[in-house]
């Protein structure tokens, strides 16, 4: 995954999901890898950025164009799986918001 979205100009949505995984790998690579290549397939995807500390603490960030489209990749059939994996093993505890994109701005 590159460093950072490139993204369009604003609006747009952001998914964020901070994590604490559990010990181990147990799959959880594979699937992260899957994830964001059927991610980057769906209508409405347009890209993600993603951190994890040594202690297991993540954030990762999706950017989507608007929420129908982040309602359809929450309704996945193979995202729904990875999700219920993710419950059963790969996480102590997770929180996900969504918000609206109005301004954004970098340095290059």
């Amino acid at each position: 995954m590159p460093s950072f979205a490139n993204t369009p100009q604003p609006p747009y949505y952001a998914v964020i999901f901070s994590s604490q995984r559990t010990e181990g790998n147990q799959g959880y690579s594979v699937m992260a890898e899957r994830m964001v290549e059927l991610a980057s397939r769906q209508r409405g995807y347009l890209g993600a950025e993603s951190a994890r500390d040594a202690g297991g603490f993540g954030i990762t960030v999706s950017y989507w164009s608007d929420e129908a489209a982040i309602r359809a990749w929450k309704a996945d059939i193979e995202h729904l799986a990875a999700q219920e994996q993710g419950r059963a093993t790969w996480y102590e505890h997770f929180h996900v918001r969504v918000s609206k994109v109005e301004r954004a701005y970098s340095m290059t």
